[in-house]
């Protein structure tokens, strides 16, 4: 298995987390009822202990929403907000931060903004996806997201991470966007555009 990925795989992978990226805060934006930006996404290849690193602090305290990927891609989506990130969109959906239903509340604007990203994706490489049902933990940030890339490894220590953030206007609040896909559903990808080895 490869570790490499040229220049031009990764533009491509980057363009395609781009637009996935952007299908998906427009279905945000929806449902908030305002608008939302989008970072330029980035993608890396990195070793697993760099990725798990690269997605920030270990020790901060995040809620992620995890969507696994089902059909004909091995991936894993997952959105990662900081606590008053998630406060902020539990109070735009009418929900108090400590609410009961504030966990669901949650789930349920990574299962829109998810499966946006995920149907992107499938038109985009003609793929057949499907989200599968959200789960949504709160933890320590370096906890999810070595949970998520462990069940991608594949024995492999390389994870591919495409990263984008999405940043609702007026409000102090972002939320960071991870599509992490197996090994053999990067060659997937890059073998429907065109790239494959």
């Amino acid at each position: 298995m490869r570790t490499e990925f040229t220049e031009l795989q990764m533009d491509a992978l980057r363009e395609l987390a781009n637009i996935g990226s952007g299908t998906a805060s427009t279905a945000l934006a929806a449902m908030l009822g305002r608008p939302v930006d989008i970072s330029v996404p980035s993608a890396k290849a990195l070793p697993f202990a760099d990725a798990v690193d690269a997605a920030g602090p270990a020790e901060r305290v995040v809620t992620g929403v995890v969507i696994g990927v089902v059909g004909q891609l091995d991936a894993t989506v997952l959105l990662l907000l900081g606590e008053s990130d998630a406060a902020v969109l539990c109070r735009l959906l009418g929900v108090a931060p400590d609410d009961e239903l504030a966990p669901s509340a949650l789930g349920e604007i990574g299962n829109i903004v998810g499966a946006s990203y995920i149907n992107a994706l499938g038109a985009m490489t003609g793929l057949e996806l499907e989200p599968a049902p959200p789960v949504s933990a709160t933890d320590m940030l370096g906890a999810i997201v070595a949970s998520v890339l462990a069940g991608r490894a594949e024995g492999d220590d390389v994870a591919l991470v495409l990263d984008s953030d999405m940043v609702v206007e007026g409000e102090d609040c972002s939320i960071s966007f991870l599509l992490v896909p197996s090994r053999g559903g990067v060659e997937e990808l890059l073998s429907r555009l065109g790239l494959g080895s």
